[in-house]
């Protein structure tokens, strides 16, 4: 069994926590193990939606997941919002900082969106700087997701999870493994998504993460708005198998149900820590399910008033 990542210990099965669940928790204080915040929802907030992570925080550990690093990026780090972060995480006691393996803008202007790099030596001893930089100033290891993509760089020259292990290392970062981007990403690019768990080092993965996403047909774009489909829960599986237990958060950002629903959706991986699993490298075989609807970003439901 793998130890705690970074320190960091398995605080259970949680859910992303968004405006429309407010009033059920601070009602109903329901039976679920943690929360995770999007950073850039609270910042800045000093009227009822910090009020509200206040008291929530109080009774649930929570995490704090960012969507404005911009690790990848060119442009200098912006140790304004960086400083926010810092403070932010003290007030509410927040167990790690994440963001995303990618870059957000260029010039001063934010996209909105979590853009890809192309993976290869150059790129990665730049991630590698900022990363560095980034933890010496909020004094804590950085924890950072692999995205989702749909496209691929002539520039590579490396596997994604070769990227993450080497960025990882050299750095002492920790790892958020979005279970979901593995398969999403594994479909878009025609790679074997076992293979990718089989090479990343487990040892520095702190959390999980599981979501929906919408199937086109050609492709799969990461929406986060329905049911976690089979293979991903076969993928998580594995994930649990080579950990021995992680930090395991559901999310779910658009049509967004009652919170019930999203609370038994999460409970769902618990059919998937059975106390003997394989530790072997046997493949899963692969069982699309073709999901249809609008394909909005998951990025679309961050509060408009840091858009």
């Amino acid at each position: 069994m793998v130890e705690p990542r970074l320190g960091h210990p398995n605080l259970g099965l949680g859910i992303g926590l968004r405006t429309v669940h407010f009033p059920y928790i601070l009602e109903n204080h329901p039976a679920i193990d943690w929360f995770e915040i999007i950073s850039e929802n609270f910042i800045d907030s000093k009227g009822r939606p910090r009020d509200t992570l206040d008291k929530i925080a109080e009774r649930y550990p929570i995490v704090m997941h960012g969507v404005s690093l911009s690790i990848g990026s060119t442009d200098p780090l912006n140790f304004n919002y960086l400083e926010k972060l810092k403070k932010l995480a003290t007030e509410i006691k927040a167990h790690w900082i994440s963001d995303h393996l990618c870059w957000t803008g260029v010039a001063g202007r934010n996209t909105h969106d979590l853009l890809p790099l192309p993976l290869n030596e150059t790129t990665l001893e730049h991630v590698c700087n900022r990363i560095e930089m980034v933890q010496d100033f909020l004094e804590r290891p950085l924890i950072l997701e692999n995205p989702s993509s749909y496209v691929t760089f002539a520039e590579s020259t490396m596997t994604e999870w070769e990227f993450i292990t080497e960025m990882s290392e050299s750095t002492g970062c920790g790892l958020l493994l979005d279970v979901n981007n593995v398969y999403v990403s594994s479909v878009n690019h025609d790679f074997d998504p076992h293979s990718y768990l089989r090479h990343i080092p487990f040892h520095r993965v702190v959390q999980c993460h599981l979501a929906g996403h919408t199937n086109c047909g050609t492709h799969l774009i990461d929406t986060h708005d329905s049911e976690v489909i089979d293979p991903v829960w076969q993928l998580y599986r594995e994930v649990h198998s080579r950990t021995g237990g992680i930090s395991t958060l559901l999310e779910w950002d658009a049509q967004i149900p009652p919170f019930e629903k999203v609370h038994a959706e999460v409970l769902k991986a618990k059919d998937h820590m059975e106390d003997q699993l394989p530790k072997g490298d046997a493949v899963i075989e692969d069982d699309s399910t073709a999901q249809t609807g609008a394909v909005p970003h998951p990025l679309h439901y961050v509060s408009p008033e840091v858009q």
